[in-house]
């Protein structure tokens, strides 16, 4: 598998090292060197790594996993990731897969009752076999283009079914259960996600969710990492500083788009998280865009 991402990463990845494909939701990283920390907020997703060394933090956790491994994020959560092993002749390669919970939710109610694990938004674990030989198949189909359409909804069903029977099914069953507490967490944050500028009203988010405050606010924490209002806050900078990088916002159109009244408090926050006031930030992260400075071959 190493070498048809290799071959098709390195004829299709672009300036950041993602080489997307014509397959929903499969996407290649490329990678050669180790990279500046990336922040994002991740859909629920499974990364299988074939080559170099991956960080990835959300909230006080943080991982570390190698080739022959592979992550699951089973929420929307923010994340902050760092290619820490990579080089010209030896580059990062791996596969990432978005999770589509309409697969999960439907396997899972063929599959039949099984324990899940409630609470684990990120896991860690050896790729069993299956899934290599699954995604194997999947990535063969790139070069007959014409049979994507009519195979891949198969294959990444097949894919879905091993990665819940495997290593990582605990976590993801818990996507597939319509009730559960992720899922309710999940509507939460979608609202969240879709209104992040306006003040958020906790009591709201836990009638969506369909729990009371207290039992609200604890497995919002148990799923994301995070309390309501950093997860909100973590959006609000993480778009903020988008819009500053890709869009050319100036530092207080930003702050105001995203929902802070200050932007004393918007440089404070925005501080903490990135680890550079606002203007130092974009100066070394446009220093960085350079063409002599990307780091990929």
């Amino acid at each position: 598998m190493l070498d048809t991402v290799r071959r098709y990463a390195q004829a299709h990845a672009d300036r950041d090292g993602i080489a997307r494909t014509p397959i929903p939701g499969l996407t290649l990283i490329r990678e050669t060197g180790p990279t500046p920390l990336r922040y994002a907020v991740s859909r629920p997703l499974v990364a299988l790594v074939l080559q170099g060394v991956k960080r990835v933090s959300m909230g006080e956790c943080s991982f570390e996993f190698g080739a022959g491994e592979s992550l699951l994020i089973a929420a929307d959560v923010p994340t902050v990731s760092q290619v820490t092993r990579a080089n010209p002749s030896t580059p990062y390669f791996s596969l990432v897969i978005d999770l589509d919970l309409a697969v999960i939710e439907a396997l899972v109610a063929e599959i039949g009752p099984a324990p899940f694990a409630a609470g684990r938004p990120v896991s860690i674990n050896p790729t069993e076999a299956e899934v290599v030989d699954s995604a194997l198949r999947l990535l063969r189909l790139l070069d007959r283009p014409a049979s994507v359409p009519i195979l891949q909804p198969q294959l990444l069903r097949e894919l879905h079914y091993w990665l819940l029977i495997g290593r990582h099914g605990g976590a993801m069953r818990s996507l597939g259960v319509t009730n559960s507490h992720s899922r309710r967490v999940a509507r939460a944050v979608a609202v969240i996600r879709d209104d992040f500028a306006r003040p958020l009203r906790v009591e709201h988010l836990a009638e969506v969710a369909g729990m009371s405050p207290s039992t609200f606010h604890e497995h919002f924490k148990s799923v994301t990492s995070l309390t309501p209002l950093q997860y909100q806050k973590q959006l609000r900078l993480i778009e903020a500083r988008r819009m500053m990088l890709a869009d050319g916002e100036p530092i207080s159109s930003a702050a105001y788009a995203v929902g802070y009244e200050s932007v004393a408090q918007f440089t404070r926050d925005y501080g903490r998280m990135f680890r550079l006031p606002p203007a130092r930030d974009l100066k070394a992260a446009r220093a960085r865009m350079q063409p002599g400075n990307l780091g990929y071959g």
